[in-house]
């Protein structure tokens, strides 16, 4: 989506940014991971420092700030994780994560295509350990939303959500919902070499075949209805926000009840497959014992 335009006269300083975190559900101590637009909420006083500020205040004593910061963009050159520099290499997804990725206080986890910076109380916690993390299947790589990667751990925090000017299209946060779908589907298969064939036959290593990539307005729709995400204003911008953790089983149980609402006819021929041949197997296990 194209970020929401903001309105150059309103003025947003820390006291502003502060007040609307706490409207949208900042307790002392959160983690508070968001998206945004810095355009969208009029004139900010002192640029993105204030967004951070804001809201390590909305979140006294104990907060911490965190933001996606992008390198691997689909290009060539992006491509290859050995070329990534976890201090160098800059956010593509816009001006406020590569502020926050440049500044002083941040920490940026070792990952290629999905890093997380974040400064704060837990910054260290959250962003340590994503290169060596537990396997788990993206189109990226195995630990982009791996085991104990810093997505599952702000989904275990159920750490605040919020989008600030732009709406869930761009959430991150799916491609975790949508690795532990695919795990949940191949842990139907009773023997490891069929869950690689299966798993072969998906995205992987930035080759991209087939995943089931979730809609982030259908995604904002259910949210909506189910009574999750909540919005309020910043400045000039709508600020949604959502805990982690609605968000994750909210979806996935929508998903796993609607499958046809949510993926193309070529996973749900994938998904169908899968079921079959675990349900098969489940059959021959019972008569073998």
């Amino acid at each position: 989506m194209q970020p929401e335009k903001g309105n150059p006269e309103i003025l947003v300083d820390e006291g502003v940014v502060c007040e609307a975190f706490r409207r949208a559900g900042c307790v002392s101590g959160d983690t508070v991971l968001i998206h945004g637009s810095l355009s969208s909420m009029g004139w900010v006083q002192n640029g993105p420092s204030c967004v951070f500020n804001g809201i390590l205040a909305a979140t006294a004593p104990g907060g911490t700030v965190a933001m996606p910061t992008l390198w691997h963009d689909g290009t060539e050159e992006r491509s290859h994780p050995d070329r990534f520099d976890v201090h160098n290499s800059p956010a593509y997804n816009g001006a406020l994560a590569e502020a926050l990725r440049k500044d002083s206080r941040s920490l940026r986890s070792r990952h290629f295509s999905h890093s997380i910076s974040a400064m704060g109380s837990r910054a260290e916690e959250l962003t340590c350990g994503h290169d060596c993390c537990g396997p788990a299947p993206s189109p990226w790589s195995e630990t982009a939303f791996g085991v104990d990667s810093p997505w599952q751990r702000l989904y275990e925090w159920n750490a605040l959500y919020a989008f600030i000017g732009v709406d869930l299209t761009v959430c991150t946060l799916k491609h975790f919902i949508e690795s532990r779908m695919v795990m949940r589907l191949l842990s139907l298969l009773s023997s490891d070499e069929e869950r690689q064939a299966r798993r072969a036959e998906l995205s992987r290593d930035c080759n991209h075949v087939l995943w089931p990539f979730l809609n982030g307005p259908h995604m904002e729709e259910v949210l909506i209805r189910q009574g999750v995400l909540q919005k309020t204003l910043l400045g000039s911008a709508t600020l949604r926000s959502v805990r982690t953790r609605p968000l994750v089983e909210v979806l996935g149980q929508d998903i796993w009840q609607h499958p046809q609402t949510w993926f193309s006819e070529d996973f749900l021929r994938w998904r169908e497959r899968i079921q079959k041949k675990g349900a098969e197997d489940c059959l021959n296990k019972d008569i073998r014992q």
